[in-house]
């Protein structure tokens, strides 16, 4: 059993869980459980919501990380073998997926001994969900079929279908498609812009790929410690301390 985790966005519309996309996932045999707008309180469990006939479906009020962790204890029933994170609108590509909670969710289900596949659409108006279903249900067979703890980051061109490209397998870019930048302070107010960037990029990573009509497909690992740097850094902690090793 898979269950998608849809992370949605304040300022996008969304339909609930009836979206185009969902004969995917439904053929798939996947639960759904999806975010509520606002993370207040994560001392509701969840409740349901509309979703396709056969398949339970929850709301709940917290990040999508959080979600996995419950769904892995058994919150909504068996637990899943995947954990389906998306689909997101807009990519996530190049740095953006430290900070993504769509990605965030599918390395979670790695950390609690599950396979996730983040399933992310570019930007656009309209966005085509069902190309971007299309594809994270033909990504998912190979997802489930992989050792537990793959975690494989899609990244899918707003585009109809039929005017993909293909598949590529992607590095990671320095930046995704557009980037962070600071605007004027306005009544002491910082304001945050993303602006689209026109710096070139390797053809072979995820962002240009993308840009260029691609799916761009990133296998990917959780956070792991620097085993070459442990011991060099424990010594220049202890001796800011002015701790000598025999103390230690």
């Amino acid at each position: 059993m898979a269950a998608p985790v849809r992370a949605q966005q304040p300022d996008q519309s969304d339909e609930g869980a009836d979206h185009d996309g969902c004969d995917e996932q439904a053929e798939a045999g996947v639960d759904e459980v999806e975010p509520q707008r606002q993370n207040r309180l994560y001392d509701q469990i969840g409740e349901r919501v509309r979703a396709l006939p056969g398949v339970p479906a929850f709301a709940v009020d917290a990040p999508p990380a959080l979600i996995v962790i419950i769904g892995r204890l058994g919150a909504f029933g068996d637990e899943p073998d995947v954990v389906v994170s998306g689909i997101n609108p807009g990519p996530n590509t190049g740095r953006s997926t430290l900070h993504s909670g769509t990605v965030g969710a599918a390395l979670t289900a790695a950390n609690m001994g599950l396979s996730g596949l983040a399933v992310s659409v570019g930007a656009g108006n309209p966005i085509h969900y069902d190309t971007a279903a299309t594809v994270g249900a033909s990504a998912l067979g190979w997802v489930a079929a992989s050792p537990p703890k793959t975690v494989l980051n899609v990244n899918v061109p707003n585009l109809p279908l039929a005017e993909l490209r293909g598949v590529q397998p992607a590095r990671l870019a320095p930046f995704g498609t557009v980037r962070t930048t600071l605007g004027e302070t306005i009544d002491g107010r910082l304001q945050v812009e993303l602006r689209e960037t026109d710096d070139e990029l390797d053809s072979d990573t995820d962002t240009a790929l993308v840009v260029a009509g691609y799916v761009a497909v990133t296998p990917l690992v959780g956070i792991r410690a620097a085993v070459d740097v442990e011991l060099e850094a424990a010594a220049a902690v202890e001796e800011a301390l002015g701790l000598s090793p025999a103390a230690s």
